[in-house]
């Protein structure tokens, strides 16, 4: 049976463990102990994947997974438990991405220990740096994976809600070389990489394009001190898409725009680098991850809500490696803000999902 007090104190416990992407370590020694106490077989992959598998496996496994890593603010997080919701104390995030989805899963493994169900054919995937373009998945050896369908907890609200479409997101780097020069003595011997920044971010769009498109500067950095011309600047982006043509357009732009600002600041440097971080999915009716959860909703007596995301998550890596996926949700609201929640009640529906699954396909 799911335990409301000791779930509550895993979840506690997994955000007052710093885990910001790249030092996930910490938490992932708080897993491996649950689990090898349960007796499954720990594996940590070269990239520091945490992939657990029971004794008895086959590839007809059910893959659960989540991942280690939080954004920042998610330092000396403290939770705060007042009645159904739990908070941050302080300034930070709380970390319920993706904890509540771990502990969601930790939940029902301890549930159905307790009871002495026999945990079998089951795999369990605990990827690092998520946050960071999805790395973690992006470096799973899949041809290790024993498994063919995936649950993945890192969904927004409730575990009735399905996330059935994500876009594919396309990063993009562009280095600025200008010329220095004092600013106050000889200002015209100077080519400001600021400006020539400036008259390139101008000519690329920006915030939402269209229902399934978003375009974003998300990063600059350049100039050394207040009186010289800076010579360097740097500029990170991305654009997100579910259009195939839209997301040709865009690259067009983007490369216009360079050679364009090129043109007008000939004397400069300007290197373009992009690249396809994940790719985009939709999911049919005959997703049979997806026939799995929606079932043991049934079960629960909970009603199924598709809805597509903007983001990505390591669903996206899944499906392109022929494991068919399904995102879900792990009861957080406000993901990768202060103001970050996780609701008691959808966490213990996220365990009692979890346990369902478990129960009803191993």
């Amino acid at each position: 049976m799911i335990n409301r007090e000791r779930l509550t104190k895993t979840f506690c416990d997994l955000v007052s463990i710093d885990s910001p992407s790249g030092e996930e370590d910490k938490v992932r020694d708080f897993i491996e102990e649950k689990l090898s106490a349960m007796q499954f077989q720990i594996n940590i992959d070269n990239y520091g994947n945490l992939i657990a598998t029971t004794n008895e496996s086959s590839n007809n496994n059910i893959i659960l997974s989540a991942h280690m890593d939080t954004v920042e603010p998610g330092r000396g997080i403290i939770p705060v438990v007042d009645k159904d919701t739990i908070y941050s104390k302080e300034d930070t995030i709380l970390g319920g991405d993706c904890k509540a989805g771990l502990t969601g899963i930790l939940e029902a493994l301890d549930s159905l220990h307790e009871s002495n169900h026999e945990l079998k054919n089951l795999t369990l995937i605990f990827t690092r740096e998520e946050e960071v373009a999805l790395l973690g998945a992006r470096h799973l050896d899949f041809s290790q994976i024993l498994g063919e369908k995936a649950i993945i907890f890192d969904g927004e609200g409730p575990p009735s809600i399905i996330t059935n479409s994500s876009p594919t997101y396309v990063s993009f780097d562009i280095e600025i070389t200008g010329r220095a020069a004092h600013a106050g003595v000889e200002p015209e011997k100077g080519i400001s990489a600021i400006k020539i920044a400036t008259t390139l971010i101008n000519k690329l769009p920006q915030g939402r394009l269209d229902d399934e498109t978003t375009f974003n500067i998300g990063k600059i950095e350049g100039g050394s001190v207040r009186n010289a011309v800076p010579a360097n600047l740097y500029i990170e982006g991305e654009f997100r898409t579910s259009s195939i043509e839209t997301m040709d357009n865009l690259n067009q732009t983007l490369s216009i725009a360079v050679e364009e600002t090129q043109n007008e600041f000939e004397e400069s440097k300007i290197n373009l680098k992009s690249e396809i971080l994940f790719e985009k999915y939709s999911l049919d009716n005959e997703n049979s991850a997806l026939k799995i959860v929606v079932q043991s909703l049934d079960n629960l007596g909970l009603s199924p809500t598709l809805k597509g995301s903007g983001g990505g998550t390591d669903g996206n890596i899944f499906l392109k490696n022929s494991i068919e996926s399904v995102v879900i949700g792990m009861g957080v609201k406000g993901m990768h803000t202060i103001n970050e929640t996780v609701s008691i009640p959808d966490l213990i529906d996220c365990a009692s999902l979890c346990e369902n699954i478990i129960q009803q396909n191993t």
